[in-house]
């Protein structure tokens, strides 16, 4: 088992540009995702995996992440927090961060993690695989049925990492680089400092070509990338359902999850796991399903909200319909109005009743 403590990188740094407008105001790893914080869920999951230490590797609005997270102690972790002044990509970000880490030993593993990623996968045996195969770095792979959108990991029969494919047209195995990564410390020294570096294009392909030892850790567990809207929804939807252990989720696993201060009127159906936050509101008759309401939005009676994120204090008047929807924080969607297929409101607009259609009827 590995020695300890066990430190983690996360890699927080990005702009989220797959989940504007809702990133306009915050990181993505900080919107409400089943109740609490994206990265709450990361972090609760990597203190389960044996993680005492995590240094985040911030760049855009890197102030927030403080302020929201603290010292770690909630989580049972320590946390310390390193900004990026230029973003430097996934190998850049993690050279920088690794200024923080306390251990010192060459070998020391060190667990990097991708914040786009929700994952049940079993961290502690992928640690306990590169420790035992001495390896350079070992990469958490899951199948996929489309791995065209991926980075292609394929694999020989002893686990080894034979190449390392990004997003190829023609991918040779459904494996895929599943975002969750253990360097041996002195691995991450190798990377240039200073520069931007993608481990995936740079990284490790180099290692591999050199012949460094790079394996794999093949898992079939729940697994998603939460980068756009339609995915991001159904994360926060799997965690409160259960399909996903969350033990950051503040409630039971059921068809909802209402938070304190949320009124959800007598007649209205909520279903589908759909996430009301703090201080949000659904009125009578309205069908709320597979959605999340950040705090403070307002659902008015008879409107149906289906497959779609409406963002702080967004209001949805009366008899609207959203059908995979994105309401910015603090837009306003009036009577008659119909939104779908995916399309997205920025922040504090204001749809006049009956503005948008996407059907004749009515």
């Amino acid at each position: 088992m590995p020695r300890e403590p066990l430190e983690a990188i996360v890699l927080v740094g990005g702009q989220g540009t797959r989940l504007r407008p809702l990133t306009l105001s915050a990181p993505k790893p900080l919107l409400p995702t089943a109740g609490v914080p994206f990265l709450a869920h990361l972090l609760a999951r990597a203190a389960a995996g044996g993680v005492t230490h995590v240094v985040l590797a911030t760049c855009y609005k890197a102030e927030m992440f403080a302020s929201v997270l603290g010292d770690g102690s909630a989580f049972g972790l320590a946390i310390d927090y390193v900004q990026e002044e230029q973003p430097l990509d996934t190998g850049g970000g993690i050279r920088n961060a690794a200024s923080s880490l306390r251990g010192t030993g060459a070998a020391d593993p060190v667990v990097v993690l991708n914040c786009d990623i929700l994952s049940g996968h079993d961290l502690r045996a992928q640690v306990d695989l590169h420790i035992k195969a001495d390896a350079a770095v070992t990469l958490h792979l899951t199948e996929v049925k489309d791995p065209s959108r991926f980075g292609c990991v394929p694999v020989d029969e002893a686990g080894r990492v034979t190449a390392f494919l990004e997003k190829t047209p023609d991918p040779v195995t459904n494996l895929i680089n599943a975002g969750c990564y253990v360097f041996r410390r002195d691995v991450i020294g190798q990377i240039p400092a200073g520069r931007r570096v993608s481990v995936e294009r740079e990284t490790f392909p180099g290692l591999i070509a050199a012949g460094a030892l790079v394996m794999g850790y093949p898992e079939t567990a729940y697994w998603l990338d939460v980068g756009t809207p339609q995915a991001f929804v159904r994360g926060s939807c799997d965690l409160v359902l259960g399909r996903l252990p969350a033990p950051a989720v503040p409630g039971p696993s059921g068809p909802s999850l209402i938070l304190a201060g949320a009124t959800v009127t007598d007649g209205a159906e909520v279903s589908g796991g759909t996430t009301v936050g703090a201080g949000a509101s659904i009125g009578a008759g309205a069908t709320v399903s597979g959605s999340v309401l950040f705090d403070g939005a307002m659902v008015g009676e008879g409107a149906v909200v289906r497959d779609s994120i409406l963002g702080a204090a967004a209001v949805v008047a009366p008899g609207a319909v959203l059908d995979d929807a994105v309401i910015g924080d603090g837009a306003y969607i009036g009577a008659g109005n119909e939104l779908a297929r995916g399309i997205r409101v920025w922040p504090g607009t204001r749809l006049e009743p009956t503005s948008v259609r996407f059907s004749s009827d009515g």
